[in-house]
């Protein structure tokens, strides 16, 4: 039996883990073959490390962390709880940054009323560690290119430029007839929770909505699963 741990942050919130909830579903139905289990680094149980113990005796074990970059949670907890069971689990990547990911954000600004000459910044939670700062640079640019314009970054924790601050600045520039520049906050976050709330009080003109539940993010969670288990022996898929 090969498994797949769908892991998360964790939240408080109810709606988030509603849309996790759904997420993971839709992981399972790309995936018939591969048992799916869900796990947490924070806030929730069960933790991700008692999830790869009670699974890998079953066979391969791939933990796909559902969170949008790496960081601390990928890097340390979920890197750790792997290494206890050498060439029997094995992590994936993070789910970004994606072209995927690009398209969602593309049609959360549509959906959210951005309109051409709109400023855009792609707001993120953010980390201690500077390799999530990287990896969020890097979705802003495959947004750009959806976009055909600039897009900057701005943080609600950790490491970089605050998202209040990023917004103030992209707004600084007048628009074509001379008015105020609008700015479109795109939420690079996965669920409802503390941080969407803290994206959506950055003082945008119009924010987009989290990006779960989406096919989309559960595509990539499946050919992060497929792809890590390749680096297993025996790999089952």
């Amino acid at each position: 039996m090969t498994t797949l741990i769908a892991c998360s942050h964790g939240t408080a919130d109810a709606t988030g883990r509603a849309a996790v909830r759904t997420l993971i579903d839709q992981i399972r139905g790309l995936l018939p073959g591969i048992r799916v289990e869900e796990a947490f680094v924070d806030v929730q149980d069960p933790a991700v490390d008692e999830v790869v113990d009670r699974c890998v005796g079953d066979g391969p074990v791939v933990v796909v962390p559902l969170l949008l970059s790496t960081g601390f949670h990928t890097n340390v907890d979920i890197a750790r709880a792997v290494a206890k069971h050498p060439g029997r689990a094995s992590a994936a990547p993070a789910l970004g940054p994606h072209e995927l990911l690009a398209d969602v954000l593309h049609d959360r600004l549509t959906a959210a009323g951005v309109r051409p000459g709109d400023a855009v910044v792609l707001a993120a939670a953010g980390s201690s560690d500077p390799a999530a700062a990287v990896d969020v640079q890097q979705m802003a640019a495959m947004l750009a290119r959806r976009l055909d314009g600039p897009v900057t970054t701005g943080f609600a924790a950790g490491a970089g430029i605050r998202i209040a601050d990023a917004v103030r600045a992209a707004g600084s520039g007048a628009g074509s007839d001379g008015a105020r520049r609008r700015v479109a906050i795109a939420s690079y976050v996965l669920a409802p929770g503390h941080f969407a709330r803290v994206i959506a009080r950055g003082g945008g003109d119009l924010v987009t909505l989290p990006l779960a539940p989406d096919p989309r993010i559960a595509e990539i969670a499946a050919e992060r699963c497929l792809a890590a288990l390749r680096t297993l022996e025996p790999a089952v898929i």
